[in-house]
């Protein structure tokens, strides 16, 4: 090998690395995309789940609590709520209908959001379905969230 790295060797690195990393690059799309197919559960999104999207955006829940590690740490992660409840949508809702609960000292409480019974049976569903979702390190990392 020579001592001096000539113009044509640098166009030669240039290219091979630009084709090795172009083919790099094809590789982790389709092994992602085969992974996303395994663990794909669109089918579990009806309207009423959208709905309860809808609402939990409307009302703001993810300024206060956290889904699957996301938003803010204020009041409990809700990825669990539906296990935590005893799969229960039910325990959810009375769980919502119940707020506010005033009168513990040092303990802060959800707002009473006087959603209707629809909107209440939609956020429950919508708990539920992302209760579901497998998540790469089974999150939340205990029970409580």
């Amino acid at each position: 090998m020579s001592e001096v790295f000539t113009k044509s060797m640098a166009r030669n690195v240039y290219y091979g690395g630009s084709v090795f990393f172009f083919l790099l690059f094809l590789a982790l799309t389709f092994d992602t995309s085969q992974a996303i197919k395994k663990t794909d559960n669109r089918d579990a999104i009806t309207e009423q789940v959208a709905l309860g999207k809808k609402v939990w955006e409307v009302n703001n829940c993810i300024g206060c609590h956290t889904l699957l590690g996301e938003g803010a740490y204020f009041a409990p992660e809700l990825g669990n709520v539906y296990t935590r409840f005893g799969n229960s949508t039910e325990a959810i809702i009375g769980f919502i209908k119940s707020r506010p609960v005033d009168g513990i000292p040092g303990r802060r409480s959800m707002p009473q959001f006087n959603l209707s019974d629809e909107e209440l049976e939609a956020v429950a569903a919508f708990l539920k379905y992302t209760s579901e979702i497998k998540t790469a390190r089974d999150w939340p990392p205990n029970i409580q969230g």
